[in-house]
């Protein structure tokens, strides 16, 4: 596991805060506990200690902020091949995650890349500089995008992942993004979609910002659930991992191709009907 293998632009903060009240917490505790100070002074200090540990453990070994994510499902893309589009790829933690976990898949990852959210120099080029990284550069190709808009073609792709973006959409954005999801997959391509879950592994870490912003609760697996069959999917796997929970999708065939499909066959077989009987 080399921790310093990639850059995924996360800030200091994020990714080494908890050193400070390691460090701040280790001095008083040396402190008082040379000065012979109460024991209650020495106990604080030591809990500061020990949860700026755990915090920078969970960071690093279990969220994995400086590693590629994780599949959290053996069931996407089983095939092992095919294209996916990552939408909201930023820095290509969610690329890299399929990249490497299905060899012989290419992925597009499609961002608009404004802005950096919590990510330095957000662009294309960190993410391809990633996939340099990593070996598999050859097989991601980066676009500037809107998830809700999407540079691609209908019925182009064989898989979708989103990972910590629909989540921190407004409802109507959150539509238009499934929408064009399901417009690009191929019927029976999956989608999975990974949203935020403030669960134990994000409460201790961050406990003091839990509520608020990026870490605020993204809703139950039933809300998501909800939303994905909504576009024209069936969920076929829902479960969580550390600080997260996942909807796994698959694209049925469309009750609107359906009825144009009908109509044509309708068509096709009345049309010969009406000749014979002019």
């Amino acid at each position: 596991m080399d921790l310093f293998k990639y850059e995924f632009g996360y800030g200091w903060l994020y990714n080494y805060g908890h050193l400070l009240p390691i460090a701040v917490s280790g001095v008083l505790l040396l402190v008082a506990w040379r000065s012979e100070w109460p024991r209650w002074v020495r106990a604080v200090a030591g809990v500061g200690v020990a949860w700026g540990v755990a915090g920078l453990l969970i960071v690093q070994l279990v969220l994995r902020f400086n590693l590629p994510m994780m599949l959290p499902t053996e069931s996407f893309l089983a095939s092992g091949q095919g294209t996916v589009l990552d939408g909201g790829a930023g820095s290509g933690r969610s690329s890299l995650m399929v990249l490497l976990e299905r060899p012989q898949a290419k992925v597009i990852g499609v961002d608009l890349y404004e802005g950096d959210y919590g990510i330095g120099d957000n662009g294309p080029e960190r993410l391809m500089a990633n996939a340099r990284r990593a070996g598999v550069a050859e097989r991601v190709e980066a676009r500037v995008g809107d998830l809700r808009d999407l540079p691609l073609e209908d019925e182009s792709l064989d898989g979708a992942i989103s990972a910590f973006v629909i989540d921190h959409m407004g409802r109507e954005s959150r539509d238009k993004a499934f929408a064009e999801i399901h417009r690009v997959l191929r019927n029976d391509g999956q989608f999975l979609l990974v949203v935020v879950n403030p669960d134990v592994w994000i409460r201790t870490a961050w406990p003091f910002f839990v509520h608020h912003g990026y870490w605020g609760s993204s809703g139950s697996h039933d809300r998501w659930q909800s939303e994905v069959e909504s576009a024209g999917f069936e969920v076929e796997e829902r479960d969580t991992i550390p600080g997260a929970l996942y909807v796994l999708a698959r694209k049925t065939f469309s009750p609107a191709r359906l009825t144009r499909a009908s109509s044509r066959v309708s068509r096709v077989t009345l049309e010969p009907l009406r000749a014979l009987s002019d």
